[in-house]
Parts: structure tokens; sequence; C-alpha cells
């Protein structure tokens, strides 16, 4: 039986992994860094220390990486408040879904994201926990931040479902021993072998629904 619900944010709620694609390298190439096509893959799951620590080392800027971490992060506020990248029909399958459970969010984006983000999409009441993977020891595919999410909605792991787009995303989820609802990511899809550890895939978010998290239910309820 699930008894609690974990969405990811970018790529699945939003459709912003471009957006921080955009921010992160008009960030290099204006610092003298040397940005590569595999820069955002690489970067995708990573927490804001361990992203901005690969920008740093890897990219070549020379800021320190707390700095270019505020920098983004900046750039992504007023990116968002300008007009919020909502994935058709995710407030909609938020709403569906916390009317069955309670609902925790599990996100690589920096604490301030999370909270402007789900505000401007008018479902912060509808998540009883939210996790930054800055606030765990390590981010996406670790399953640390999704232990953490689990944890704070007082449930155990094996009877959460998650619903992820990502290969890192599902990675990390099934590492924690939880369901995976996969929406792969149309831009960044998630190679076959993540895809093959979800439990259940699923073409867009019109389709997560009650039935499609716990198949079973309806045979229950019947």
């Amino acid at each position: 039986m699930i008894a609690g619900i974990v969405f990811d944010l970018d790529g699945l709620l939003l459709e912003s992994e471009q957006v921080w694609d955009a921010a992160r390298e008009e960030l290099v190439r204006k610092r003298g860094g040397r940005w590569h096509e595999r820069a955002q893959r690489d970067m995708m799951g990573m927490s804001s220390p361990e992203w901005s620590r690969y920008v740093h080392e890897q990219l070549g800027v020379p800021d320190p990486p707390e700095e270019i971490s505020a920098e983004v992060v900046r750039r992504l506020e007023r990116l968002y408040r300008e007009r919020l990248p909502v994935i058709p029909g995710a407030r909609q399958a938020v709403e569906r879904l916390a009317g069955r459970w309670p609902l925790a969010l599990a996100s690589s984006s920096n604490r301030e994201l999370i909270d402007l983000a789900l505000e401007l999409m008018g479902v912060a009441q509808d998540f009883a926990a939210t996790v930054s993977s800055e606030e765990v020891a390590r981010g996406k595919p670790a399953p640390d931040v999704y232990l953490e999410a689990a944890r704070r909605l007082a449930v155990d792991p094996k009877a959460a479902a998650a619903v992820e787009d990502s290969h890192n995303g599902i990675r990390s989820a099934k590492a924690a021993g939880m369901r995976v609802v996969a929406i792969p990511n149309r831009h960044f899809p998630p190679d076959e072998e993540a895809l093959a550890q979800a439990d259940v895939v699923l073409d867009s978010l019109a389709g997560l629904t009650a039935e499609a998290v716990e198949p079973r239910q309806r045979n229950e309820r019947s």
C-alpha cells in the first residue's frame, strides 16, 4: 500500500531544465569558462554545492562555487517571476494526488527556488514536506534526498511512490526503495537502463492518477 507520494520538480512540474541550462551556460561564457555539450546532462540531479563546484572545477569559472550558485539562483528567480515555466497539467496532477495521499517534494533545485516555484504555482499548501538536495549529503542519483523526503513525511520509503522524469532522478528514487512512476523528460530523456528501473512509465502528467500510482486501488474500491 502506498502511504505517500514524492514529486520531483524540474523537468516534471516545471519545463525548467532549459532555463537552468541557459542560465549556467551564460554565466560560464561571461566568466571565461569552457562550456561543452555534456555539461547540462552531467549536472542534472546534482545538488547546488555539487554543480557549482563542477562549474568551478570542470568548466573553469574562477568564482568560488558559492558565488556561482548564488548568481544562477538570482537569474532563475528573476525568470520565474517573469514567467514560471509550468508544464501543462502540473497543478492539476498535484491536486489530484494531494486529495488521496500526503505529498512531499524532492528536488535538486535550491531552497529559494523550490519555495518560489510552489508559491507561484499555487500548490505550496499541497506539500507536507519539501527537500532540496543541498540539505542532504549527496544529490541524485544517490538516494539521500528521497530518503529525507520520506522521513519528513513520516512514511517508510518502501511505502512511498516517487514521480520522476530524469535518469538520475529515477535511479535516486529506486535506490531509496520507492515505487517509481516515470514521465520521461522530452528534452533530456532518461536512458533505457534507468527507464527500465521504473515501475510505471507514463506519457504525460495527464496520466498521473491514483490508479496509475497504485493499480490495486481500483479493485479495492470496487
